[in-house]
């Protein structure tokens, strides 16, 4: 294992630490005498209850942190999937898909879960039965699945210093392929979203499924018009085959 790989390792596994850290915490004074069954049992139901208190007391920073730390995770399966090794993997691009859910992600989706519920419920009055729960879904597909997917677009192009016009023939390149995707996923998800999950707790699900798609939406934001990866050139060797070269993103 070389430098940058063991570089990489550190801080990945420190940002995983301080993430969890700041949305849970345990008090291990009151482990003492617990047998490894009662360990087992008690961990994740304080853990649940250590959250919920953040949750409950400072929702938005508490969201925006737990976005921040999925698209996190995401970005880097991304980028493994995208064939680099851990020696490889672009901290930036990590930290920006990391900066654009603390600051983006988990506000916004803060916002509409609120906003939406609203609207649901007192101004259209849905039904809680299946279609109403099919209506709900079709308004988030349709408004807040693109209004974000764009969003995170120009938060990324923002921070990579690209000029507007880039950046919206950006967001125009990729807005009816991440909307295609969403389709694939997001519909089903937003069953239990919409028809099972108090309001409070929407958005911890969401990102829970979001790992998927921060996958699907960082690889997305990270392809050229030509669909060659960001940090990847395409090498023609003069006998008419052709590969993806790794280089170093600046």
């Amino acid at each position: 294992m070389n430098f940058n790989a063991i570089l990489n390792t550190a801080i990945i596994v420190a940002i995983a630490f301080g993430a969890l850290n700041h949305i849970t915490a345990i008090d291990t004074s009151i482990m003492r005498g617990w047998s490894l069954e009662e360990t087992a049992i008690r961990i994740p139901h304080d853990i649940w209850n250590s959250y919920s208190s953040v949750l409950s007391t400072h929702p938005i920073q508490t969201k925006a942190v737990t976005s921040a730390t999925v698209y996190t995770i995401g970005d880097l399966i991304a980028q493994r999937t995208e064939g680099s090794s851990i020696s490889e993997i672009d901290l930036l691009r990590t930290l920006r898909s990391l900066l654009a859910g603390l600051i983006g992600h988990g506000p916004l989706s803060h916002i509409w879960y609120n906003v939406s519920d609203e609207l649901f419920t007192n101004v259209l009055h849905l039904p809680t039965n299946i279609w109403g729960t099919g209506v709900k879904i079709v308004i988030d597909q349709t408004t807040w699945g693109p209004i974000w997917n764009n969003t995170y677009i120009l938060l990324l192009g923002i921070m990579k210093f690209q000029k507007p016009k880039d950046i919206g023939a950006e967001m125009k390149r990729t807005t009816i392929p991440l909307l295609k995707s969403g389709l694939k996923l997001w519909p089903l998800a937003h069953c239990v979203t919409y028809g099972l999950i108090p309001k409070e707790n929407r958005l911890l699900w969401v990102d829970l499924v979001e790992i998927i798609w921060v996958t699907i939406l960082a690889s997305t934001a990270a392809a050229g018009p030509d669909g060659t990866v960001e940090g990847t050139v395409t090498n023609n060797d003069g006998d008419g085959s052709s590969g993806n070269e790794k280089i170093m993103s600046a």
